[in-house]
């Protein structure tokens, strides 16, 4: 019976791997513990761990809407949190998880995360499609004098040609000078002035899914630096993703600020955003 016990127990998590040690077409969920180009206030680097352990917790369980079992699936991996030294250093275990023919799936960290894994997914997929869940366009050439702020990672992407299309999703902070780099980018922004529930999520060729928790209305996920009213309800954000059809490559969830959340809400929303994207991976 105590042996018994134990194996439950320990079936109970994702499992959890080495990058060393994945296998092909593996999903590798990679944490980020990065924040340092946040503008407005740091946290998100605490994030991975937290998201991971409300995937884990005993409020929920382990399957998504569709009824995968994801703690019995034996293609999810948790291949642990790291700390980069330096910023492009974030997209070296990107890196090692693609040569691994793996597909990464990034947790945490501050939105500019994405360039950095942006210029390492390029170089296996040169013609990604790119769909941005965000209140913000993040494409101001420079933000503070940082061009490498989490308020510009979109427009080095862009201009470097990381990426043959750009759709942002839930957008409500729009500037003129956003507006003319959305122009000169050719991006399909989609505010969330003109966002309709009947949207067509259908996408050709590779697509790479990087979700900002502020794209939810704060009611909804307290817990991020930017409050920004008027966004999605939990609910319609799961509609989006379950109705995506494309061949996705590759997830990042950034931006969830442990430190703003309230009674650990905005980490089980979290947690449900990642559930239901490994769901379109599986």
């Amino acid at each position: 019976m105590i042996i018994e016990i134990i194996v439950l127990f320990l079936c109970m998590a994702i499992l959890k791997s080495k990058v060393s040690e994945l296998n092909s077409n593996d999903i590798a969920i990679h944490g980020v513990s990065f924040d340092e180009n946040s503008s407005f206030m740091q946290g998100p680097a605490k994030a991975p761990e937290l998201i991971i352990q409300s995937i884990e917790s005993d409020s929920s369980n382990f399957y998504t809407e569709n009824l995968i079992g994801l703690n019995e699936h034996p293609k999810v991996k948790w291949c642990g949190s790291s700390k980069p030294e330096s910023y492009f250093e974030i997209a070296n275990p990107i890196r090692d998880i693609l040569a691994k023919n793996a597909t990464p799936f990034s947790l945490g960290g501050d939105h500019s995360i994405t360039y950095p894994i942006m210029k390492t997914m390029a170089e296996k997929h040169p013609d990604l499609h790119i769909v941005h869940f965000d209140a913000h366009g993040d494409l101001y050439d420079e933000l503070d004098g940082n061009k490498h702020s989490h308020a510009c990672p979109f427009a080095r992407i862009m201009e470097e040609g990381l990426a043959k299309k750009l759709t942002q999703i839930g957008i409500r902070t729009m500037t003129q000078h956003q507006k003319e780099q959305a122009d000169r980018f050719g991006v399909d922004v989609i505010e969330m002035k003109n966002w309709s529930p009947n949207l067509n999520l259908k996408f050709d060729g590779s697509l790479y899914i990087t979700f900002d928790m502020d794209v939810l209305d704060p009611a909804f996920a307290p817990g991020v630096s930017h409050h920004e009213p008027g966004g999605f309800t939990t609910r319609e954000v799961l509609s989006m993703i379950q109705k995506l059809d494309a061949n996705i490559v590759g997830c990042d969830v950034v931006e969830y600020n442990p430190d703003r959340d309230l009674n650990g809400v905005t980490a089980m929303v979290a947690a449900k955003v990642v559930k239901e994207l490994l769901a379109k991976l599986v």
